[in-house]
């Protein structure tokens, strides 16, 4: 069976739909999967388990340039184009729920599923459901996580595994660094934490014997990390910028620390999919919806921490020792 997966974007969207690869391989083996995503989050899928072909289109940056090089927009179009309907698909999937995952959807080959509704606190279009074949009806008040790997299930006929897996591998205790990385970085304003508290956070992991990382995925954020590190070095505390890398580069980065404290942010959700200690900051109370789940076995080794206007620092630090915790008891010896 060959099937194609369709969701585009953004970072904490493709991750968090990562676990359909683990539930279709499990399910039904012998699949091979394809799928279709924006360019830009290519590199990071091509390190996730289970995919046979990673599918980039560059639709954000067509979008932005079609008026100035319309000519080089139409040539890549049409080159991605013959490359997604090089492969006659069993079935086209779209999890993302858009007019430009129809578009993608309805270009491919094979039997298309999407979804037939929008669920709460995400985006969802009309088309989606117009161009497939089949809609698939979601309940509303559902996890993202679960919406992907429901419709996935739905689509290809199989029942839900219990376990949970992102496939995106996992730490290597042999090379872990004793480093924290903090995710202060985020797309929206309100979603930061506090400057003041990420300092005083890092504080009180040093008396941890650990050090700090700060990665950044703009100048804006640049420059907050190299604010922090400067602070926190005339403290004669460790801490660490990292350059600007690419998403499979940070990736790999995360894999090796100790564990991380971010905010709702696509890096904290890689940082859940690579399944380590984490703990997730969130000034609204969304994470029902997007933080990490509990797990069907043993204590949670991520967690999430809400309060209104922002949580403090000591329900954050609680919450690390209790995924420090939770880490101590899944580690033999």
């Amino acid at each position: 069976m060959q099937v194609l997966i369709v969701k585009l974007s953004s970072l904490g969207d493709v991750v968090h739909a990562l676990p359909v690869l683990h539930d279709m391989h499990q399910m039904l083996p012998g699949v091979q999967v394809d799928w279709v995503v924006e360019e830009g989050f290519a590199p990071l899928l091509g390190q996730a388990h289970g995919i046979r072909r990673v599918i980039p289109v560059g639709l954000r940056r067509w979008t932005r340039t079609l008026t100035r090089q319309p000519l080089r927009v139409l040539r890549e179009f049409a080159a991605f184009r013959r490359d997604l309907r090089q492969t006659r698909y069993d079935t086209v999937i779209d999890i993302h729920g858009l007019s430009k995952s129809a578009l993608v959807a309805k270009l491919a080959r094979g039997y298309r599923y999407a979804m037939a509704n929008a669920t709460q606190g995400s985006s969802y279009e009309a088309p989606t459901r117009w161009v497939a074949d089949t809609a698939i009806p979601v309940e509303s008040e559902i996890h993202v996580v679960q919406r992907s790997r429901v419709v996935c299930a739905q689509a290809l006929g199989y029942a839900l595994p219990d376990e949970i897996r992102f496939g995106l591998g996992q730490r290597d205790r042999l090379t872990q660094r004793p480093v924290v990385a903090l995710v202060h970085g985020t797309s929206r304003a309100d979603k930061e934490w506090p400057i003041t508290h990420w300092v005083e956070l890092a504080r009180r992991l040093h008396g941890q014997g650990l050090a700090v990382a700060f990665p950044h995925g703009s100048s804006d954020e640049q420059a907050r990390s190299e604010l922090m590190a400067e602070t926190l070095g005339a403290e004669g505390i460790v801490a660490t910028v990292y350059p600007r890398l690419s998403l499979d580069a940070l990736a790999r980065e995360l894999a090796q620390c100790a564990g991380v404290v971010g905010v709702d942010s696509g890096l904290s959700h890689i940082a859940v999919a690579l399944d380590l200690p984490h703990v997730q900051i969130y000034n609204f109370d969304t994470a029902w919806r997007t933080g990490p789940l509990p797990p069907v076995h043993g204590p949670a080794l991520q967690r999430s921490v809400y309060a209104r206007p922002t949580p403090d620092v000591d329900s954050v630090w609680q919450a690390w020792q209790q995924v420090l915790a939770a880490d101590a008891a899944r580690t033999p010896g």
